[in-house]
């Protein structure tokens, strides 16, 4: 059924890849997902790229089909993918980066901290290259990943050919053009003067990465959105069931697609308000909430901030500097807590019965807690329970990968509604380092007055609430639920025409966000003075939690020493 034209966006996060299908006016026509195999580890975690190629395909023509699309109705397709990292042998094929040399786990995973120990040894050098990184890394980031894997696997290290992000890897896979978007591993080398990241690579004992004109990393970075080679190659676009030629634009990280997707998502009125003022994009942060929740505020100027990433320019919205920010663990915590509770086997089994999630359910009974304890309002049933969300390290604002999660206020309770309770206290924990990454973003002349979410936590109207009162900022909802895959179809209609169809349906990337993005509703802050009074009081415990951290391990390390 022919449509005029539809764009087709692909994301691969951490657990499926999925493929949506829009119009020109950025309505979501229908989509799909496969699942993604994982291996984890302790803090190892793997993933396999010829796994993925197939979840991808599988996404691709399930969302097709699902709408009755066809080949020649696809104007063009755009890749996103996680921070993850892929060992490509000479002739393609997948190299082993796992300790027990299965070939088929190819992919460090964004979230894998097996580098703690080469990431201190990194940041040890106080390169002025760590500026554009808040001043060190993170085990998450590829340097320290990359040097995990020289000196521990050796025979990997002498067999790989090229390393690339995944979102790289996904568009080379598909045009056969190995050319390399504005990644995390290519941001090292473009916000850098010429030749200063080439010292810090080999300062760190990456210097051979630069050998063989940078073969391994590659020597040709261009903006995300910029057209590849002659587009699907015959094998991919019979793979994923589209034309040979379809357009392809280079990828971008997932967080900043779902960016793209949401940044212009205003409604009317405040719209027409920003219309003359070209910064008015400068007062609003994304929130991109998923397994993890990155945080991206843009300025005109260059921001350094301490322990956050950026600036990096043009990495998501063209001509503006990109701040990064981030918690490492969100939707993951939430699964964790729930899923190591007593009372999750009860209370999944009654949220099915009622065919909701054990969220929603748990939404309800903190309602009717509420109520039956003649609470003043919802929030104060966590009165006695504190969490410090960093399970999983802290990535900003404090950069400490070492950070450790705190509960305090555990009782011998194992029933639903305690359950129900911590799971209130976690949603609060993860809010209020959204607060503290706000805070501290504005202590640095960044100007957030509005927050805009998007992802799988942005549907929990609960965890909204709770960051809006906590934040003090409303958040806006976009009209489409799938802004990462938005994000990723909009890089691509700036395309020219390669494959017989224009493409080029908008001047560049930012008239596109203003005319397929859209406002969906606005959550506003609690104008009640007593919710507000309660999460001041709130937030100093929690920002009192990590400080008694850093005594409590400095206390042990001497007790070792």
């Amino acid at each position: 059924m022919s449509r005029g034209g539809v764009f087709l966006g692909v994301d691969v996060g951490t657990g499926s890849a999925r493929a949506g299908i829009f119009d020109d006016k950025g309505k979501l026509l229908g989509s799909a997902s496969s699942p993604i195999q994982i291996w984890k580890e302790r803090d190892c975690v793997e993933q396999s790229s010829t796994d993925i190629w197939h979840a991808v395909c599988a996404a691709v023509k399930s969302a097709c089909s699902l709408v009755n699309v066809a080949p020649e109705d696809v104007v063009s397709l755009g890749f996103t993918a996680t921070c993850s990292l892929v060992a490509v042998g000479a002739d393609g094929s997948p190299v082993s980066v796992s300790w027990n040399g299965d070939s088929r786990r190819d992919i460090i995973v964004w979230m894998d901290h097996r580098a703690l120990d080469q990431t201190e040894r990194i940041n040890s050098h106080s390169s002025p290259v760590l500026q554009f990184y808040g001043g060190s890394v993170s085990p998450e980031m590829q340097a320290p990943k990359l040097l995990w894997v020289k000196e521990n696997l050796q025979k990997t290290w002498s067999m790989v050919y090229r390393w690339m992000d995944l979102g790289n890897w996904l568009t080379y896979r598909a045009t056969g053009d190995e050319t390399r978007s504005l990644s995390h591993m290519e941001q090292w080398r473009e916000s850098n003067p010429r030749g200063m990241d080439e010292v810090f690579w080999a300062e760190i004992g990456l210097g051979d990465l630069y050998e063989g004109s940078q073969a391994k990393i590659g020597h040709s970075v261009v903006f995300p959105g910029h057209p590849l080679g002659s587009g699907l190659t015959p094998t991919s676009a019979k793979e994923l069931g589209l034309l040979t030629g379809t357009p392809v634009g280079t990828s971008l990280i997932d967080a900043y697609a779902g960016g793209l997707g949401v940044m212009e998502s205003m409604p009317d009125a405040e719209l027409k308000a920003d219309m003359f003022d070209e910064e008015a994009i400068c007062h609003r942060m994304v929130l991109v909430c998923g397994t993890s929740t990155c945080h991206m505020v843009v300025s005109k100027n260059k921001l350094f901030i301490p322990g956050v990433w950026g600036p990096f320019l043009s990495a998501m919205t063209p001509e503006f500097w990109l701040t990064e920010c981030g918690q490492s663990a969100t939707g993951a915590l939430l699964d964790y807590i729930v899923q190591n509770h007593a009372a999750a086997p009860l209370l999944a089994n009654q949220a099915a019965s009622q065919s909701m999630s054990i969220y929603e359910l748990m939404n309800k009974i903190l309602l009717s807690m509420a109520h039956e304890q003649n609470m003043p309002f919802l929030s104060a049933l966590s009165q006695d329970t504190n969490v410090l969300p960093d399970f999983h390290g802290n990535r900003s604002p404090v950069a400490d990968p070492k950070s450790k999660g705190v509960i305090c206020g555990l009782t011998l309770d194992t029933s639903e509604k305690h359950l129900a309770l911590l799971y209130l206290a976690t949603i609060q924990g993860i809010a209020y380092g959204t607060r503290h990454i706000v805070e501290h973003c504005n202590a640095h002349g960044h100007k957030i007055d509005t927050l805009l979410a998007c992802g799988r936590l942005a549907k929990n109207s609960l965890y909204i609430q709770e960051h809006a009162d906590i934040t003090g900022c409303p958040i806006i909802l976009p009209r489409e639920n799938e802004n990462v895959l938005l994000g990723a179809a909009i890089l691509t209609t700036g395309l020219a025409d390669l494959g017989g169809v224009a493409a080029k349906k908008f001047a560049g990337v930012r008239d596109a966000m203003k005319a397929l993005n859209a406002a969906g509703k606005v959550v506003r802050p609690s104008s009640d003075p007593r919710v507000k009074k309660y999460h001041d009081a709130k937030y100093k415990i929690f920002r009192s939690l990590y400080e008694q951290q850093l005594s409590h391990r400095s206390t042990m390390a001497q007790a070792l020493h």
